[in-house]
């Protein structure tokens, strides 16, 4: 009897430990999502403000969707020689209580190949992956190609 008792006590000792480490997604928010939809089989992209609440960064590492074969995470180039570029990044940091903004000429998610025609006014889920394998699913709302930065 005495065991199951230690037992018990210590069992229940652990939940709070277990709590303390909460996944890095539970502490992000996401707001002001939009997918900027291209015309034809050009690639679109997405849009959001991250907010950290919680007191340690968030590594953001990847993104899927079960719309889009493809969801990557790209940053825009600076102009260089006249032309803008674009490149894939492995990962976004957002500070403790930070911000990060996935934004035209900026951090973006490149998306391509959709399962089907996209129109203005859709909503699209693609789920955000962090460093820790936790998982943000985020309502991206789809928008025409010539809309402004709505932020």
């Amino acid at each position: 009897m005495k065991w199951q008792s230690l037992l018990a006590s210590f069992a229940i000792g652990l939940i709070p430990a277990g709590a303390v480490h909460a996944a890095q997604a539970d502490h992000v928010t996401a707001s002001h999502a939009w997918i900027r939809l291209l015309p034809a089989k050009l690639p679109a992209a997405g849009y959001v403000t991250l907010q950290n609440a919680g007191s340690s960064a968030a590594t953001l590492v990847s993104a899927h969707s079960a719309v889009y074969a493809s969801v990557m995470l790209h940053e825009s180039d600076v102009e260089s020689g006249g032309m803008n570029g674009m490149h894939a990044v492995n990962q976004l940091a957002i500070s403790a209580t930070g911000k990060a903004m996935l934004a035209p000429a900026g951090y973006h998610l490149m998306l391509e190949q959709p399962d089907r025609v996209l129109k203005p006014g859709d909503k699209v889920e693609i789920t955000l992956d962090f460093a820790d394998r936790s998982h943000l699913p985020v309502q991206f709302a789809v928008r025409p190609a010539n809309t402004a930065d709505p932020n």
